[in-house]
């Protein structure tokens, strides 16, 4: 295989190099002389006006493309915001050329006429936004938005559906400003088609305090804001998908989506037992769980309005979901946006595991001594939510506007569990053994409002923000345990183990509640045009209340209704926090700079009560705060950004509070009453850039935390039971770094493109805790470097063969073993053709190694995917024929290394089905306005 795509790649190379290429330059300034940077310079085929190549000027005004030569007539383009667009027609291009120095008129003087053009250029920058225009990118037709941004130039799309712009990571999707569903907009991105979308604006994401204030964004994420082409706005669209398969799979999905004005409707559901989300309405693939962009996170799981839904990532889920989305403007300056979704999921697990856990030498005891325990389980996980979200956003006048978002959830999860585990010293002595039943249940309510408040005064600048926030969380939960467990401890310190028995058969009823409000205020009071002071407040009050009651099984009476006082207790903690800040926000055209000072003053109460006893642990405090954030544009397209916090976390009651937790037979939990808060300076920088002439760009970035307090866990473990007793302690001096950077490159020639991704990531901590009173220490660092490739061969082929590997080492102090370490080896080559016409074949290949997964479990496995589609009807049905794990290996196993044990486990995972599906497209939109029909350009004499 890898001979066989070297020639291909070697071929493709080859036929590029044959064809001709020509290079124009020039350089561009306004009409004072001043270059003029970023100005879009773009070529279009006279004949039907589409774009053939395009380049973006530099710090200079200078701009050089390298383009194929072109013996038609062409018309070259020069277009910047503020100043009339240049034109110049040639009858061909076949030779370099340089144009020397072109002046740009002021717009409002473009030879005595005044025109309207609808025409735009392909990529615009215009203060902070980055605007792509649409029909200036090649999609196929039927194409969805994901295949429209991944023609954008400085747009990446992982695997994982990851999306970053020059870099930086996009944490946020709108439709015409308006999430669609969820801001996360990863629905949209599969389900919207591209020939609806007119822009594509890209903006640095910023709170919804931050939008109305009129701030700079304080996070280093990027938001897309997709519009629709106003032709398109007005009108009907949808897919609905069924299909059935072998071993009893199925999936089906429907979407509807009504569009009028600013008003849009949107109705989905879809059933599934293949680990899917159900919207992808992919033509190659669909969520066929292992496929290709299967939108889930690590852990199998997807989530909507901060929900998680589908697979927990262990074992075959079947969900059935539905859902509405609504976004209206019902009054003038009144927008709204109302979703809905219900989503009903169970999941079947089987699970191996493996697992060692190092203990510290002690005196007289063996050396590098350690803990294996095996366990095998089998799980079943039902659950169901209901999920409402708002938004509302009032402009109340010019200078004011109101925004309010409730939201509410309501689930119950049901989870029972059958497992058995077996715990032996390093020489095979057995320590413990269990047998469990154990069934939970949980009824969830959730309610979550944020209200903002935004009013601009008569001095410009000078403007005064409020919010309010709550998060109400009310969690009625039950814990049936029936389970016998087995001890082997030297209760005499003779050597001889004796045999203790721990049989349960009770109920556990753990009522839990959380309550978060908090409200502030600021004022900003402008200086000048570029520093403006701010001062405000912050009034935080948070409520955590456990209200656990525990019952033994009855046998005369049959019931749970003997009061079993070790399981019974209550846990309170309150924090009340006042934090005054001031500050300022000083913005300038190259850099911005803003810093928050201020001091938290905080009340830490903590009440619990346990065999009748009464605990407290009550603590004041008065700390620092400190937040700031600075942006430095080095050029029209690099940036360096940076902030720093100082962050403070307060323990939670059952960390701090003195109350054993014996729920668990192998592992009880008791809370340490001398227990200091977290605090950690978090420190983050990143510079980035993007050349559009090259099409090239790269990001590097990096964070660390450094750890003043850390709260880490401290854990006896008995010697010859493996009984564990974990308490909690504070430690100082640790901390968390990772950093990478990331190079990628378009080339882009005739028919032919080629997209390099190439990355390297990694991360360093340094980690302290105990084990049987032992302080250790632990050096842990992973290095990942990855290399993607992309060629598309217009818009029959495309090939896209990638690799990553990725290296774990850890290194000891004062720990049983020194050093272990692992590597991952993972290829995967993705191939898809569109030929012949209305024929789709895909095919996904993937091989991974895992070099340290221990004996019993498998270290390799290959996974095979492979899809075949027919459209007919005028592309309004798609008939489809895919196979998902074609050799039939895919593995479930995986290997976790912390700074003290090694865990391999093994979980049901899908296996080799086939899969017949139909899929109908539905699309009727407006009619074209009369005037933009006529060619879209207008002039007045």
């Amino acid at each position: 295989m890898h001979k066989i795509f070297t020639l291909f790649l070697f071929l493709a190379c080859t036929t590029i190099g044959f064809s001709q290429t020509i290079t124009l330059k020039g350089k561009i300034t306004g009409p004072d002389d001043f270059p003029l940077e970023a100005t879009t310079v773009y070529l279009t085929s006279v004949k039907d006006s589409s774009v053939i190549d395009y380049t973006i000027t530099n710090k200079n005004g200078g701009w050089e493309l390298k383009t194929r030569s072109i013996d038609k007539p062409v018309m070259l383009k020069i277009s910047y915001v503020g100043f009339a667009t240049y034109k110049q027609q040639f009858d061909n291009l076949i030779a370099d050329r340089d144009f020397g120095t072109i002046k740009l008129a002021d717009q409002s003087t473009d030879l005595n006429e005044v025109v309207i053009e609808s025409e735009a250029p392909p990529i615009r920058i215009k203060s902070d936004t980055l605007e792509f225009n649409a029909s200036s990118f090649k999609v196929r037709p039927d194409s969805n938005v994901e295949a429209l941004l991944k023609q954008l130039p400085g747009v990446d799309i992982d695997s994982e559906g990851k999306i970053t712009v020059n870099g930086k990571e996009v944490n946020q999707i709108l439709v015409n400003g308006k999430p669609f569903f969820d801001k996360d907009g990863k629905i949209a991105l599969k389900n919207l088609p591209s020939e609806i979308i007119n822009k594509v604006q890209v903006t640095d994401t910023k709170t919804k305090e931050e939008e109305l204030l009129g701030k700079k964004a304080s996070s280093d994420n990027a938001s897309i804001n997709l519009t629709i082409d106003e032709d398109k706005n007005k009108g009907i669209f949808g897919k609905i998908m069924g299909g059935y398969g072998t071993n009893d799979r199925y999936e089906s999905s429907a979407m509807i989506n009504y569009f009028k004005g600013k008003r849009r409707v949107t109705v989905l559901a879809s059933s599934n037992n293949i680990n899917s989300t159900g919207f992808s309405m992919d033509e190659i693939f669909d969520s066929m769980g292992g496929g290709r962009n299967v939108y889930m996170s690590s852990n199998g799981s997807f989530g909507v309005n901060g929900i998680q839904f589908g697979g927990s990532g262990q074992g075959i889920t079947q969900s059935t979901m539905a859902g509405t989305s609504y976004n209206d403007e019902w009054f003038k300056n009144f927008s709204s946006t109302m979703n809905y979704f219900y989503n009903q999921g169970e999941t079947e697990n089987e699970n191996r595991t493996r697992e060692v856990t190092f203990l510290p030498d002690e005196a007289g005891l063996a050396s590098n001594r350690s803990l294996i325990t095996n366990s095998v389980s089998s799980t079943n996980n039902t659950r169901s939510a209901h999920n409402v979200g708002t938004e509302f956003e009032y402009k109340i006048d010019s200078t004011s506007t109101l925004f309010m978002a409730p939201k509410f959830v309501s689930g119950n999860s049901k989870v029972r569990s059958s497992a058995n585990q077996t715990t032996t010293d390093q020489d095979g002595n057995i320590s413990n053994s269990s047998d469990s039943d154990i069934f939970n249940e949980s009824d969830n309510r959730n309610f979550s409002n944020n209200i903002n408040y935004r009013k601009a005064l008569k001095k410009k600048g000078r403007t005064i923000g409020a919010s309010f926030s709550n998060d109400n969380n009310l969690d009625d939960a039950s814990t049936l345990n029936q389970s016998t467990t087995l001890l082997y401890e030297d209760t005499n310190n003779d050597g001889i183990a004796e045999e203790t028995a721990d049989i349960r058969n009770q109920i556990r009823y753990n009522r839990q509640t959380r309550d978060n409000y908090t409200g502030s205020f600021e004022y900003l009071e402008p200086i000048n045009d570029s520093l403006r002071l701010k001062v405000g407040a912050n009034y935080s009050h948070s409520q955590s209340v456990q209200d656990r009651v525990g019952y033994n099984y009855d046998e005369a009476s049959g019931r749970y209704d003997q009061l079993n006082d070790s399981l019974t207790n209550y846990l309170s903690s309150v924090t009340g926090t006042i934090r005054p800040t001031a500050g300022f926000d000083y913005n300038k055209k190259k850099f911005n700079i803003s810093v928050n000072v201020g001091s938290s003053i905080t009340n830490f109460d903590n009440k619990g009560t346990y065999f009748g006893d009464t605990y407290t642990v009550n603590k004041n405090y008065a700390l620092p705060y400190v937040g700031a954030n600075f942006g430095l544009n080095l050029s029209k397209s690099m940036h360096l950004w940076t902030n720093y916090n100082y962050n403070v976390e307060f323990p939670q009651a059952t960390q701090i509070l003195p109350i054993e937790d014996v729920s668990n037979p192998l592992n009880t939990y008791v809370g340490n009453a001398n227990l200091k808060p977290e605090k950690s300076h978090d420190i983050y920088l990143s510079l980035r850039d993007f050349d559009f002439a090259t099409r090239s760009g790269y990001g590097i970035y990096g964070s660390l935390n450094l750890y003043d307090s850390q709260i880490v866990s401290f854990t006896d473990i008995n010697s010859s039971s493996a009984k564990r007793t974990t308490s909690y302690r504070n430690v100082a001096g640790g901390y968390q770094s990772w950093f990478g950077i990331n190079w990628n490159k378009t080339i882009k020639r005739e028919a032919h493109t080629f997209r390099i991704n190439a990355g390297f990531n990694g991360s360093y901590n340094f980690e302290k805790g105990f084990t049987n009173s032992e302080l250790f220490e632990a050096k842990i660092m992973s290095l990942t470097p990855r290399l993607g490739l992309n060629y598309d061969y217009g818009d029959l082929l495309t090939i896209a063969p990638s690799y990553s590997y990725s290296y774990r080492q850890s290194n000891y102090t004062n720990y049983p073993i020194s050093s272990t370490n692992n590597f991952v080896h993972s290829l995967n080559l993705q191939t898809t053709s569109y030929w012949p016409k209305n024929i789709v074949f895909g095919n996904d290949f993937g091989y991974t190694y895992n070099s340290n997964i221990s004996d019993g479990f498998k270290k390799d496995f290959f996974l095979w995917n492979t899809s075949l589609g027919f459209n007919f009807l005028d592309d309004h049905f798609l008939f489809k024929v895919k196979v998902y794990d074609v050799l039939n290996q895919n593995l479930g196993t995986s290997r976790a290394i912390t700074a003290t044990t090694i865990r391999d486990e093994q979980n049901t995972v899908l296996k080799r089905y086939a899969m017949f599906s139909l899929t109908y497209s539905l699309k009727k939109f407006g009619d074209k306005d009369k005037k933009k029909r006529s060619g879209g350009r207008f002039m007045m004499y």
